[in-house]
């Protein structure tokens, strides 16, 4: 962008697209109007150009495409599923995608200049468009409709300490794998929500996407820390300290591959029995707060505790953690989950719209909705977002990363949070990073810093001029406790899908396909039933008012305890 500068005579300002700002001057009015003239000609050519070569190369790719399609599926010197083919349709898509978002950046770039050219900002400064798609929703007013808590139905002496260890293999995509999924690559189109596109049996997870949303929660020990937080800004510290602890556990293994999708009605129950000596202060505080019992100071990571399965059933020394998931809705798909600790009295309610779509090399997935964390003890309710998640490299060793900036607020006190999952640049730049800042609104000040890697190491720096950092891989990690088989109801999550999981240990693909396949028509079935009959699908565990836990137990607990 070339602009007159008023600062001297025939002087003339050019402010490149990378925030730079060049400032020339001019013999007179002649040579300067000339050389401003000459340079807005070569930037208005450049753009119409880059415009003309995006274009030129989307037809160039749609003939690609066309050209392929148009070959014999099978016999011929070439076909249209020969695999060298598939595979230039899937890079040439995943080309096209990243000129259009270098172009849509540069153009960003270019209108941020003028903009700041406009306002008369003094300096030049290094402004970064992140084409990270952010998940968001509105905070929407959750409705208070409930007189119980998790029915007490589910016995805790039924609940054994959970033995299964799920981590995946990383061994990448084999050949004949890379096959299926070229052939499923060149019918997708970038963009294209995947819902309903049936994706092969070989890259699921053995879990369901219910239980993984459990795993969240293998430090309940820092979870029920919170409440116990003197003050407003150290409670909400102390929740900022734990989301960004928790989200490590939840996706076991370096390799992405993809939990079962809940049919509708699926359900998922687990409990943790955290020893009371576990849940500490997680910072040296003078507690001040007259509500709040002083307690002792802070839990030091990797003590002996990781792997541990907390206390036995109605053990006096331990907090019992219920926690229940549910699939509420199929179209979209929808999951709620709650879970909470009737002694601390706090509870966290939270509805997830999984949206997932194609993106040439990689899959996103958003995660829409928000979760409402309930501190009866201090009624304070803290609204929050979940972050994106994206499969890299999906045609060798696919790989996670979450990605998006999420919110943390509390009302009554005014304090709010921001966390940023840093996606990895196309050239360089490290994975997995995350920052986040905490602040009270009224006065501005930051109260609390963090960087780090969400499933490595984590920096935190207070007001107050103290620094902690957390490894997350050495966290002491308490295993959930759930019930055998047999005492499961024939939707709760292990149980529905028992035969898919044995299959997949064993290596048995096609008896994996089978079993998932009829689970999927039993749902399309019983989906039959509910429309002939016009009857509407009810959740068992949720209302369908933003989806919140229909038997909340904190409700009816904002009362004094006695």
């Amino acid at each position: 962008m070339v602009v007159s500068s008023n600062e001297f005579a025939y002087m003339f300002t050019i402010q490149s697209t990378t925030g730079d700002s060049y400032k020339l001057r001019a013999s007179d009015a002649q040579e300067q109007e000339l050389w401003m003239t000459q340079l807005q000609l070569c930037t208005r050519r450049h753009s119409d150009s880059s415009t003309k070569v995006m274009s030129q190369a989307e037809g160039q790719q749609k003939n690609l495409v066309n050209s392929v399609e148009s070959l014999p599926p099978r016999g011929g010197p070439l076909s249209s599923l020969d695999e060298d083919l598939l595979l230039l349709k899937a890079t040439s898509a995943a080309t096209l995608s990243c000129l259009g978002e270098c172009l849509s950046l540069l153009q960003n770039n270019v209108i941020q200049a003028l903009n700041q050219n406009q306002n008369h900002i003094p300096s030049p400064s290094f402004s970064h468009n992140s084409t990270v798609q952010r998940c968001s929703s509105s905070v929407n007013q959750v409705q208070q409709k409930s007189q119980n808590s998790i029915p007490d139905a589910l016995d805790p002496s039924d609940e054994n300490t959970d033995t299964e260890d799920n981590e995946e293999e990383d061994l990448g995509v084999l050949d004949d794998q890379r096959s299926i999924i070229l052939h499923l690559l060149s019918q997708l189109k970038l963009g294209m929500d995947l819902t309903r596109v049936v994706l092969p049996t070989f890259i699921l997870e053995k879990r369901s996407l219910l239980e993984m949303y459990a795993n969240f929660m293998a430090h309940p020990d820092m979870f029920l820390s919170i409440t116990s937080g003197c003050t407003p800004e150290e409670r909400i510290v102390r929740f900022v300290e734990y989301y960004l602890t928790a989200f490590h556990e939840g996706r076991k293994g370096a390799v992405a591959k993809k939990p079962y999708n809940p049919i509708l009605g699926e359900n998922f129950h687990c409990s943790w029995y955290v020893p009371r000596d576990c849940v500490r202060p997680l910072r040296t505080t003078n507690c001040t707060d007259p509500n709040v019992a002083p307690t002792a100071t802070s839990i030091v990571p990797g003590s002996s505790q990781r792997g541990t399965d907390g206390c036995s059933g109605g053990n006096s020394d331990c907090y019992r953690v219920q926690f229940v998931a549910e699939q509420v809705s199929h179209h979209p798909p929808v999951s709620g989950f709650y879970c909470e600790c009737k002694e601390k009295r706090m509870c966290v309610n939270t509805h997830v719209w999984t949206k997932s779509k194609f993106m040439g090399m990689s899959v996103g997935v958003s995660m829409v909705g928000e979760g409402v964390l309930y501190l009866s003890e201090h009624d304070e309710e803290y609204v929050f977002t979940l972050p994106c998640a994206y499969a890299r490299s999906i045609l060798t060793v696919p790989w996670v990363e979450l990605g998006g900036k999420v919110t943390i607020s509390c009302a009554k006190s005014g304090y709010s949070a921001t966390v940023t999952f840093h996606t990895k640049p196309f050239y360089g730049g490290k994975v997995h990073r995350v920052t986040a800042e905490v602040k009270h609104n009224q006065t501005g000040n930051i109260v609390c810093k963090a960087q780090g890697e969400w499933n490595g190491v984590l920096e935190f720096t207070y007001s107050n001029g103290e620094n902690k950092v957390i490894d997350t891989s050495k966290l002491p990690i308490i295993k959930k406790k759930i019930r055998r088989l047999e005492k499961q109801g024939q939707y709760e999550s292990r149980r529905l899908w028992q035969h898919v999981t044995e299959s997949l240990k064993a290596g048995n693909m096609d008896a994996a396909t089978e079993h998932k396949h009829r689970l999927e028509e039993r749902q399309r079935s019983e989906g039959k039933q509910r429309a002939a009959t016009k009857t509407p699908w009810k959740p068992k565990y949720f209302i369908k008012e933003v989806y919140v836990y229909k038997n909340e137990w904190i409700n009816y607990e904002k009362q004094p305890c006695t």
